[in-house]
């Protein structure tokens, strides 16, 4: 059997909050809560397990997820809708704008949570 990864925990401070976020900006289904997890599966099936920790455990990690024109579209427009802030780099400095790297679209903006989430049209080096 060839490693594949499987799942991840992202700590949140709600992690019905934090699901729901997601799920609903990249039209994903919530799956069915398990113990103190609210989990939430893109198309390569990787689970991304959310767990209400005390917010001042939580680490900003950084997610990113590779998608198609058409839901970036749909993503970027319900990130503008609801009046989230976005950034072209990950360093915050190009407020209000995406970028065009690697001849695809991308944009960076927070969760619930305060993690670093990424769209991305096309793969780094693409």
């Amino acid at each position: 059997m060839s490693v594949e990864l499987n799942h991840t925990i992202i700590h949140s401070r709600d992690n019905r909050e934090s699901a729901e976020f997601l799920a609903d900006l990249l039209g994903l289904e919530i799956g069915p809560e398990w113990g103190p997890f609210i989990p939430v599966v893109p198309a390569n099936s990787v689970t991304l397990d959310f767990a209400t920790v005390p917010e001042e455990s939580i680490t900003s990690q950084h997610y990113a997820f590779l998608i198609s024109e058409a839901e970036f579209d749909a993503a970027f427009g319900r990130i503008q809708e609801l009046g989230i802030a976005y950034y072209a780099d990950p360093h915050m400095k190009r407020p209000g704008r995406i970028n065009h790297n690697d001849g695809g679209r991308g944009v960076y903006f927070p969760d619930p949570s305060g993690h670093g989430m990424e769209l991305i049209t096309r793969p780094y080096g693409g």
